[in-house]
């Protein structure tokens, strides 16, 4: 009798422990998310700083009604630095940094507990997801990550299309968005931006660990080599931005409707109005090919500085 009491007692203790996170695991889970954290931040920031140029020319031209061309797109650049120096062609990157440093800290942050939570599930270790799981780790990231920043999105995207007179600073755009249109202004355009960003991170962390999960069966090697992993992270921001830029365009056209002269509308009428006056293909893709130069660049320095960062941080707390 005495025995039964004592065994019983043990299974309890164990089921407790099994149950309850010990004060070491949950230090280590602290680490992992910090170390996440920062390896995403450092990773959007180096990113979109080196496409900034790029990425101010196509808002440009997707939210006015000018036909894009590479020619007009170059031009436009070129007469950006005589008119108004170097330094402006990053004209909005203040604000591009408040959005992408929290922003990819959280996208990346998220994806790793995503994917830590789904492989749990399926009983499987994140890095080896089956591929739906896979992909639904990256959508829920991206989605996330733009909702808990997206006023700072659309603050970038103003300050990206507006002379310098007109915003001053990120507070400034805040403040007068606040009195001149109303607080909820600032979430305009929100929709399309989810309907993008699922596709769009879902595909291109999908694609990401798809190809270093055959790197690894096929090299034999754990780890691919650095320029390896910037064609991996070009080839996911390839296929990802590709699928989701008609809503980037929509997104745009929403977000700075009331700057450009064009009205406040909804996703339908938005989209209505840029197939009817500049054609689903021209209108809807305007700025594509920018995208095919930029986006893969900066999806593979993000995806190679972040995958970077993790080992070095693994090494310094080993």
């Amino acid at each position: 009798m005495g025995n039964g009491v004592k065994e019983s007692a043990v299974r309890v203790r164990e089921d407790a422990e099994a149950v309850l996170p010990s004060p070491v695991n949950s230090k280590s889970d602290h680490r992992q998310v910090l170390s996440s954290l920062l390896s995403g931040a450092l990773a959007g920031a180096l990113a979109k700083t080196a496409v900034a140029p790029l990425d101010r020319t196509k808002i440009i031209f997707q939210v006015s009604s000018k036909r894009f061309s590479a020619k007009e797109a170059f031009r436009l650049l070129y007469f950006t630095y005589l008119n108004e120096g170097f330094l402006s062609l990053w004209r909005g990157n203040s604000a591009t940094m408040v959005r992408v440093v929290p922003y990819a800290a959280i996208q990346f942050s998220a994806h790793e507990e995503y994917k830590r939570i789904l492989g749990h599930y399926y009983g499987f270790r994140g890095e080896a997801l089956p591929p739906w799981p896979r992909l639904l780790a990256g959508a829920l990231a991206g989605t996330t990550a733009a909702s808990l920043t997206y006023p700072l999105d659309l603050v970038r995207a103003r300050m990206a299309v507006t002379p310098k007179e007109m915003y001053s600073n990120i507070f400034h755009v805040f403040i007068r968005i606040s009195r001149e249109e109303g607080l909820k202004t600032l979430y305009h355009g929100f929709t399309p931006t989810v309907l993008g960003v699922i596709p769009y991170a879902g595909l291109s962390f999908f694609t990401y660990e798809t190809l270093k999960s055959l790197h690894r069966e096929y090299s034999g090697r754990p780890q691919p080599y650095p320029f390896e992993r910037m064609i991996f992270g070009a080839c996911a921001g390839l296929i990802g931005q590709s699928a989701s830029y008609p809503l980037d365009v929509v997104r745009r056209r929403m977000q700075t409707a009331g700057v450009t002269g064009h009205p406040h509308a909804s996703i339908a009428h938005t989209l209505r109005a840029i197939v009817r006056e500049e054609g689903a293909v021209r209108g809807l893709y305007k700025g594509l090919s920018m995208n095919w130069l930029k986006g893969p660049i900066a999806v593979g320095i993000s995806f190679t500085t972040f995958d970077l960062m993790q080992i070095l941080l693994r090494h310094l707390q080993s």
